[in-house]
């Protein structure tokens, strides 16, 4: 029976040591694919950004728009056309002899 435990502990201490490391290296490459900062995060991560970024690109768009037509809202470069064109689209006004088109 001694000889038996003799030989168990004599073979466990040949196989721990790899099996420990065999071990570690699966853990770390889990979490290298899976993990908080892994793989799969980093590709989710870029392709969000991706998506907002190009949503801040419409959103600048819109705002180069918007701004330049309050620009031409302001006192020193009025434009008469566009305040007619806002007053009546806002009040909803048009003299008899007029026909009003509207485009988008």
């Amino acid at each position: 029976m001694t000889s038996a435990i003799r030989e168990i502990n004599l073979r466990a201490r040949y196989i721990v040591g790899p099996l420990l490391g065999a071990l570690a290296i699966v853990y770390f490459g889990y979490h290298v694919i899976q993990g908080d900062r892994g793989l799969i995060t980093w590709i989710q991560k870029s392709q969000q950004i991706e998506i907002t970024s190009n949503e801040l690109a419409l959103l600048e768009e819109k705002y180069a728009v918007l701004y330049h037509r309050t620009s031409m809202l302001r006192p020193e470069s009025l434009d008469l056309d566009l305040l007619d064109e806002r007053v009546r689209s806002v009040l909803n006004k048009v003299r008899e002899d007029e026909i009003i088109l509207f485009h988008k």
